[in-house]
């Protein structure tokens, strides 16, 4: 066993072989991650650290160099953490997109609408709960662009801010009866445990894009950019696509690539 006698040495041989991403709740709580990374763990002898939050917090760790990496999805805030110089090398990944889950009694009656402004609308005018994530995540940032498109929200007790990740949000809708803007891979991580019902779906506004983005390391000493770039370099590859693609829990694909 060799021992390490200075600080240094260990902590760049570390850096090395460690490396630390920064993701969505989305990506853990489905299981992609865990169904994607031992493979890329084989081929490079990295071990990869999860940290799993909203994408607003995520972003976070990566300005204070808290990670060498991060996925996300939320475009916008994606654009800004790139422009404000910390992080570079932005890929395209792989999508799915947003649902309305709710009671399957549906109080505000907005099963089988494909207009998500509209079913925000009816739900904000019935007297019917909503849990919102209220975490700054990337489906919080896209709940929020949706009341404000609708120009209502519900009012008092019937909005509720959790700040939480999406599996307790979608736990939480359950126990209220109460409807959510979920990811669908979540959604279909939690479907049996919640008995929530798939109510609105198949807006084009409910695309959701995932990114890649390495932290830069001119901002921050010790940031492992090698392997940071590894892992772009291998999800955004065929094998990387192709191991996205085959991930279908119950037989359902939940991701789906877009590396160009």
């Amino acid at each position: 066993m060799t021992a390490c006698l200075t600080v240094a040495p260990c902590a760049h041989a570390q850096s090395d072989h460690v490396l630390r991403l920064s993701t969505t709740t989305s990506t853990e709580n489905s299981g992609l991650l865990g169904y994607l990374l031992p493979a890329f763990e084989a081929k490079t002898g990295m071990k990869v650290n999860v940290i799993s939050v909203g994408t607003g917090k995520a972003l976070e760790l990566g300005k204070n160099g808290d990670v060498d990496v991060t996925l996300v999805h939320a475009r916008k805030l994606e654009d800004k953490f790139v422009a404000e110089g910390w992080g570079i090398d932005r890929h395209d990944v792989m999508y799915n997109d947003f649902i309305v889950a709710g009671p399957t009694a549906d109080p505000a009656g907005v099963r089988g609408s494909h207009d998500v402004i509209a079913a925000f609308r009816k739900i904000a005018a019935a007297n019917v709960k909503f849990i919102s994530r209220g975490d700054n995540s990337g489906t919080d940032v896209m709940e929020k662009a949706y009341w404000r498109q609708a120009g209502t929200r519900p009012v008092g007790a019937n909005y509720v801010s959790a700040g939480l990740g999406m599996g307790e949000v979608l736990n939480m809708a359950a126990e209220l009866k109460a409807y959510t803007l979920t990811d669908r891979a979540t959604y279909g991580a939690y479907k049996a445990k919640t008995g929530l019902a798939i109510l609105v779906e198949g807006d084009k506004r409910m695309f959701n894009p995932y990114g890649i983005i390495a932290v830069n390391p001119a901002k921050h000493k010790g940031i492992n950019y090698k392997g940071a770039t590894a892992l772009i370099e291998w999800i955004t590859s065929p094998e990387g696509q192709a191991k996205i693609a085959s991930f279908k829990p119950e037989g359902e694909q939940l991701f789906f690539p877009s590396a160009k």
